[in-house]
Parts: structure tokens; C-alpha cells; sequence
């Protein structure tokens, strides 16, 4: 589906989310994500933080085939399910009601690989999901974390606010580890940041 009409199709959907204080991807990234899919070739993802659907329907629109979305919460997956139902895509989403860290932990001992993990959840997570991460995706596959930079607060040495403190401290970690000699990231630096990772295998 073209991006434009993409954006049509979903703009109620951005309207209830602005209305019910639910956090999805923004403009700019959401359409670097589009065109990163679809330049990219992209056709297995897991997803990492489905809300209502938004960023998943914009990475099918874009060509993916398969789609593995998880979140822990029930009601902004009944959403997610109604919007898949509208753009006619659930046959390429399996939603998952499950806590990222079992998911990881189940698909990796599935064996199952993805040409992408877009990784859009507890931002305080993403260093603790990395390890399964980087099996499901091994040499071949490239992880999309959103929020990495997290309103500028993760750049540089300053002491985040309490509230925010430990998952700042945490995206810090993850963006360190990104960027040893067994990954190659690479960073942009629009909106809150998206960091584009591989994973160049055991040195």
C-alpha cells in the first residue's frame, strides 16, 4: 500500500491515540520505518510493543509477510486486532498477549529467525532483551529500536531525572553494547532516535 494512503487509512487511529494518551511511532520515524521495510525487503518481523497496531500496520503496508507483534496490555491488543481487521491484513499478524521476555525466550527455543526485530517496548528492557534478540536475527537480520535517545536525555553524561533515571541508565547501556566490535550500529537521529543494529557474529 502506498505510504499516503497508509497514512489516510490510519489517521482515525492516530486521532485515538492522541485522545487516549497511547504512545506510537512518530511521523518522521514512522516513515523512515516504511521505507526501511520496503528498501530493505523485509518480510519476518517481530515486534517488540504492539499498542493498537500503528507501526505494525505500517510494516506490513510496507511488503513484510509474517509478523509476530507481542504487548502485556489486553486492551490496546483488542485495538490492534480491529485495525489489522480493517486494512484486511490478520492473516499476516499473529498478536501475541505475552511478556516480551517469555516471547523471546519461546521463540528462541523454537529456533526461529526474523529478518527484523523492531524493538518498541519497555525502553528499560532493551539490554536485557538483546542476547535473545541477537539469536533470532544471528548474522542476517537487522534490529530497529525506536526511543533510543529518549527526548536527548541518553546522549551524553548528565543525570537524568529520578523518574527516569533507570531506564535512561539502561538505554545508555544498550547503546554501548550496540556499538562494541560484534555489532554495527548505526544511529538516526530523528525525533527520539532510532538505533539500526547487526549483529557481525562471535569474535
Amino acid at each position: 500500500m502506498d505510504y499516503n494512503e497508509l497514512m489516510d487509512r490510519l489517521s482515525d487511529l492516530k486521532v485515538y491515540a492522541k485522545e487516549n494518551y497511547i504512545p506510537i511511532i512518530r511521523d518522521l520515524s514512522a516513515k523512515f520505518l516504511y521505507d526501511y521495510v520496503k528498501s530493505n525487503n523485509i518480510k519476518t518481523v517481530l515486534e517488540i510493543g504492539t499498542a493498537i497496531g500503528y507501526s505494525g500496520s505500517i510494516m506490513i503496508s510496507a511488503g513484510v509477510e509474517r509478523l509476530i507483534t507481542c504487548d502485556i496490555n489486553g486492551n490496546s491488543l483488542d485495538v490492534a486486532r480491529q485495525t489489522f481487521d480493517k486494512l484486511g491484513i490478520s492473516d499476516r499478524v499473529d498478536v501475541r498477549l505475552q511478556d516480551a521476555k517469555d516471547l523471546l525466550e519461546e521463540l528462541v527455543d523454537a529456533g526461529c529467525k526474523f529478518d527484523m526485530v523492531f524493538l518498541d517496548g519497555a525502553k528499560g528492557q532493551y539490554i536485557n532483551y538483546l542476547p535473545n534478540i541477537t539469536k533470532l536475527i544471528g548474522t542476517t537480520g537487522v534490529i530497529l529500536a525506536d526511543n533510543v535517545l529518549l527526548g536527548g536525555m541518553v546522549e551524553g553524561d548528565d543525570i537524568p531525572p529520578r523518574k527516569k533515571r533507570s531506564m535512561v541508565n539502561n538505554l545508555r547501556k544498550y547503546l554501548a553494547r550496540v556499538n562494541e566490535s560484534d555489532y554495527n550500529t548505526e544511529m538516526v537521529k530523528i525525533e527520539d532516535g532510532l538505533a539500526v543494529t547487526r549483529y557481525k557474529g562471535e569474535k
